[in-house]
């Protein structure tokens, strides 16, 4: 039967039940992405390391088992491009540096035999800053990646090729993860949703210090029922990640109907006394007037988190060293210069700055935890500024204020990572230039099952932002 021509904007959920109606094959739905990747991709460099014909022969195996009668998974025949820091069996995997630039892995990361077990065909790798260090996806493999609403800004990041494949609807889900707002920032910058979840939510078996809180996997999508379904899918324990939760995800792809009438939703507009740009603020207002007209009680609440800079500051210096010390050795020349800072940062760390930093996070998670449990919901503005060109490294000032560090501009969400919470990422409003911009839902601890929920009612409020599409991707 002949395909929609709007097929790429369709929902996941919706393409995946007319794969699974056989109303839509699984190559015809690949074929299309791939079709429009082509297309589109160029403009917005998101997508990278695309192996259509190797796509397209899954998709025909996918094609035959439901032919057969097969069991099929939740996510079966959907198109999926996998973080450029998740290694993928057989598809290069750069990391985003030159070190790593001809890559090719033998095996998948977990989250990606998790995909590849619930039915998603991958058809490449979304790009990534290098290393993932900062909030906007540049690199030296495969160069920047634009912003589908304005080609001249930047998509975010370290997840900025996934939001930015999402806003031009060149895949239907991506995973992304998250330390200081690399699934919540480019969410922002590109009008998609993307979850921070607890930690262990997503086992993970990524190098690194099994035990750290702070650096997770997560869903990212168009709306927070295909989110939903992403998570159902990656969440789950796993016996060689030490966080990881014990519940199976299967029950989180269903959200359960939340009304914000009569609901009291703590309103934070500076998380702590951050500097914001004017057209950020503006966004703003229009959130609590859109709560307010849902029935909401907005409390206009600034959470106490003193401490989260530090902690943040230290610990994720201390990620650094475990991560990337031995790159930095062994190839000085090849790795950015943001990344050896970090890497020296940590380096000179002292055992009682550590041990500070791991209390200080406790102190702020248990502060946090008590302030969310009096309200319904706390709600934060997710960026301090708008999409920034794409030829800056990083906004060196917010609303006059200098920045000290390539990653300070994100401590709306760094310190939101301190609290080791759940954090929704959600279109909220546009500039008057046309850029998006974005609010953080913060719930409580390990709810992310509500905190759907309450992202799902706040999109019904909101259809008229999350239905607009970016000018530079044909409608």
């Amino acid at each position: 039967m002949p395909v929609d021509e709007q097929l790429c904007a369709w929902p996941a959920q919706r393409m995946a039940q007319a794969v699974r109606r056989r109303e839509v094959s699984a190559v015809e739905l690949v074929s299309a992405h791939l079709d429009r990747i082509e297309q589109v991709n160029p403009a917005v460099n998101a997508v990278v390391s695309l192996v259509p014909e190797q796509a397209l022969a899954q998709a025909r195996e996918a094609d035959a088992r439901a032919a057969r009668g097969d069991a099929l998974g939740p996510l079966h025949g959907l198109p999926v491009a996998i973080k450029d820091l998740m290694d993928t069996a057989g598809i290069r995997t750069t990391y985003g540096s030159p070190i790593y630039a001809d890559h090719v892995p033998r095996h998948d990361a977990l989250i990606v035999q998790r995909m590849r077990e619930a039915g998603a065909i991958v058809v490449g790798k979304t790009n990534t800053p290098e290393f993932g260090a900062g909030s906007h996806t540049f690199n030296p493999v495969f160069g920047p990646t634009r912003n589908p609403y304005a080609l001249d800004r930047s998509a975010g990041g370290s997840s900025g090729g996934a939001a930015a494949a999402l806003a031009a609807r060149l895949l239907p889900l991506a995973d992304g993860s998250d330390l200081g707002g690399s699934i919540r920032n480019p969410a922002s910058f590109c009008n998609v949703v993307g979850l921070r979840p607890s930690a262990g939510r997503v086992g993970s078996t990524r190098p690194g210090d099994a035990w750290d809180p702070a650096s997770v996997l997560g869903p990212m999508a168009r709306s927070c029922a295909d989110v939903a379904l992403l998570l159902s899918v990656i969440a789950g324990p796993d016996d060689r990640a030490p966080l990881s939760l014990p519940e199976d995800g299967a029950a989180l792809a269903v959200i359960a109907p939340y009304s914000f009438r009569g609901a009291r939703v703590a309103l934070s507009r500076t998380v702590d006394g951050l500097p914001f740009e004017p057209a950020v603020a503006r966004v703003m207002d229009q959130v609590a007037t859109r709560l307010a007209g849902l029935g909401a009680e907005v409390v206009e609440v600034e959470p106490d988190l003193s401490g989260a800079d530090e902690a943040f500051q230290t610990l994720r210096s201390l990620e650094f060293v475990a991560s990337y010390a031995t790159e930095v050795r062994a190839h000085p020349a090849l790795v950015k210069q943001s990344v050896r800072d970090d890497v020296a940062w940590g380096m000179a760390l002292t055992a009682e700055q550590i041990a500070r930093a791991q209390a200080l996070r406790a102190e702020v998670f248990r502060r946090t935890q008590a302030l969310v449990a009096r309200f319904d919901l706390l709600i934060a503005p997710t960026s301090q500024l708008p999409p920034f060109p794409v030829e800056w490294e990083y906004p060196r000032r917010i609303a006059g204020v200098p920045m000290d560090r390539y990653y300070t501009w994100q401590r709306s969400c760094t310190r939101l990572t301190t609290t080791c919470l759940p954090v929704l990422a959600l279109p909220a409003g546009f500039t008057d230039e046309g850029l998006p911009v974005g609010v953080q839902f913060v719930g409580r601890h390990r709810g992310e099952q509500r905190l759907l929920a309450q992202g799902a009612a706040w999109e019904e409020a909101v259809s008229d932002i999350m239905a607009r599409q970016p000018n530079v991707v044909p409608a």
